[in-house]
């Protein structure tokens, strides 16, 4: 028998923007539990966006994790045997998260100065639809039109 789900955590919203979404960014930023650090990367990094990009900081963020968020991923499933990629619709939770962390994964590894610099210069791409993050959706949406034989796997089992 499987024990029960853990309640979801409350997040309080950022202190600049009052915006939960911000906030868990900014939590998926942290590492070693340096909040502080994480925030001041954040904030100078969507400054930047507003000196380079001459626009609201904030909605090129949102933009950039709407363009970011996957609709579809592959799920494996094994049926007699053979483990099957059966494509699936993501909640939106998980897009969310999916969309941070791939943001962040492909800033940490491009090329920069400083972190915040990488954030920026990854958030305007991504705003652009292009960069690291935005051929990873697409590649996970390839693989979900690729096995989409595969898909009435998914509904009943």
């Amino acid at each position: 028998m499987r024990r029960r789900r853990p309640e979801k955590r409350e997040i309080l919203p950022d202190p600049v923007y009052g915006d939960i979404v911000v906030a868990k960014f900014i939590n998926n930023l942290m590492e070693r539990g340096k909040k502080s650090v994480a925030e001041k990367i954040f904030y100078r990094a969507i400054d930047i966006v507003k000196e380079k990009e001459k626009t609201d900081g904030l909605e090129l963020f949102k933009k950039a994790l709407d363009n970011v968020a996957p609709i579809l991923e592959v799920k494996s499933k094994r049926i007699g045997g053979a483990t099957y990629q059966v494509p699936t619709e993501i909640s939106d939770n998980r897009r969310m998260a999916l969309a941070m962390r791939w943001l962040l994964g492909y800033s940490r590894a491009r090329k920069g100065k400083t972190m915040a610099d990488r954030l920026s210069a990854e958030l305007m791409a991504a705003a652009n639809n292009e960069g690291g993050s935005i051929k990873k959706k697409e590649d996970t949406h390839k693989m979900a039109e690729a096995n989409k034989a595969f898909a009435h796997f998914g509904r009943f089992r």
